[in-house]
């Protein structure tokens, strides 16, 4: 077996309780390591799932779980059915524990479809003995008319089961655009009966699926509105996914544009509301933050989280007590040349900044994190660059 990066201590920003984060290289040495995501077991466990490949150019998922609060990490599980996965950043694998025990991952790769080139297919494999061994894989969509999908999220139910969502190129619209789709799991079967929501979705950005405390579906997404403006929505299911009420943007941005932002949208929800972050290049650029205490109903002024106009792929979690985490890559002078560091903030259950900080060095290259919580501790995981190859890494930070 190919040697474990070495876990490491290093000093990065210091927390508010003087304690240095813990950083630990979870992906094997010798490899392009990628695509970065945290989860829960079903035990509520933190899991960190990734993508390696090779040098011949083999590509398959991996992830490891830790029982400490993420101070260690059990050695890395490959998931054998997810061979040929294609590393995406922005369309990144996604593991959901259900309660019964299953496993289901989900995961992109290339279509290689002359109808469109840059075509993906979403494929899922179940696990149903705890990771040990895998379903074959299973397109999410066996409509023929269906040869694009990409940009999916996946989310626990209430009644235990899995919902997602995803951009599909089936449309009834001429307009520029894809559609986004939504659809659950029964049992052990799978994915089914996939129904659209909305069309003329901007087809290059990571969509968002959340289901609240009260059972309520949330989506977000980035739209095409007017046919030329990009900006974030936000709708919601009460009905369990049958009707979705009608897109709202968070932010009046108004940033035309005529390509590709591969930046999506975060959110999460407490006791206070719900908590956006984004990229946008309209009416200010950058990573930014609003909230919406009454459901979707209302939103606050847009806040900049970072004064790098480059900012981009913000993820967010929210902690056991409500307080919201938020971490984002930007570009950083490194000599004559530029690196890419994380920014990291820290906020209070109703959206007040209570600490900012980053959490890698300008001298680092490190890009797309993600971010989860366990207990009072906050897990930031991200790619970087080591050596020829790339690696994934795990802070640890106790805010």
């Amino acid at each position: 077996m190919r040697l474990i990066w070495i876990a490491a201590i290093i000093i990065v920003a210091a927390c508010n309780n003087g304690e240095k984060p813990v950083t630990q290289f979870l992906s094997h040495a010798g490899v392009e390591a990628a695509c970065p995501y945290i989860t829960r077991d079903a035990a509520g466990r933190p899991a960190v799932s990734w993508i390696e490949t090779d040098s011949a150019h083999n590509s398959h998922i991996y992830f490891t779980v830790s029982s400490d609060e993420g101070k260690s990490f059990a050695t890395p599980v490959q998931v054998t059915a997810s061979a040929g996965v294609y590393p995406h950043d922005e369309n990144l694998p996604k593991l959901l524990f259900k309660p019964d025990g299953s496993i289901i991952v989900m995961f992109g790769t290339e279509a290689n479809d002359p109808r469109n080139k840059y075509a993906g297919k979403v494929l899922y494999t179940q696990s149903f003995d705890g990771g040990r061994t895998w379903q074959p894989a299973r397109p999410l969509v066996t409509d023929t008319a269906g040869y694009d999908q990409r940009y999916f999220d996946m989310t626990l139910l209430p009644n235990g089961e899995a919902a997602a969502i995803w951009l599909d190129n089936r449309k009834t619209a001429t307009a520029e655009g894809s559609t986004l789709y939504f659809a659950t799991t029964h049992g052990r079967n799978g994915f089914n009966n996939g129904q659209p929501v909305v069309e003329t979705v901007c087809q290059c950005c990571r969509t968002k699926l959340l289901v609240d405390d009260d059972g309520a579906i949330h989506i977000v997404y980035r739209d095409i509105i007017n046919d030329s403006i990009r900006d974030m929505v936000h709708q919601v299911s009460v009905d369990n996914g049958q009707h979705f009420s009608p897109a709202v943007r968070i932010s009046a941005d108004n940033w035309v544009v005529n390509g590709c932002p591969h930046t999506g949208p975060a959110l999460g929800a407490n006791k206070a509301g719900l908590h956006f972050a984004w990229f946008t290049m309209g009416h200010g650029k950058g990573v930014f933050y609003c909230r919406s205490a009454d459901n979707g109903n209302t939103y606050t002024q847009k806040e900049s989280l970072s004064a790098a106009p480059m900012a981009k792929h913000p993820q967010l979690a929210i902690g056991n007590g409500g307080e919201v985490y938020i971490a984002w890559d930007e570009p950083v002078k490194a000599g004559d040349d530029f690196n890419s560091r994380i920014g990291f903030v820290h906020k209070s259950a109703d959206g007040k900044t209570l600490e900012s900080s980053f959490l890698t060095g300008d001298s680092t290259y490190a890009n797309f994190p993600v971010v989860g919580t366990v207990d009072n501790k906050v897990l930031v995981a991200y790619k970087q660059r080591v050596g020829k190859g790339t690696a994934v890494v795990c802070q640890v930070l106790r805010p």
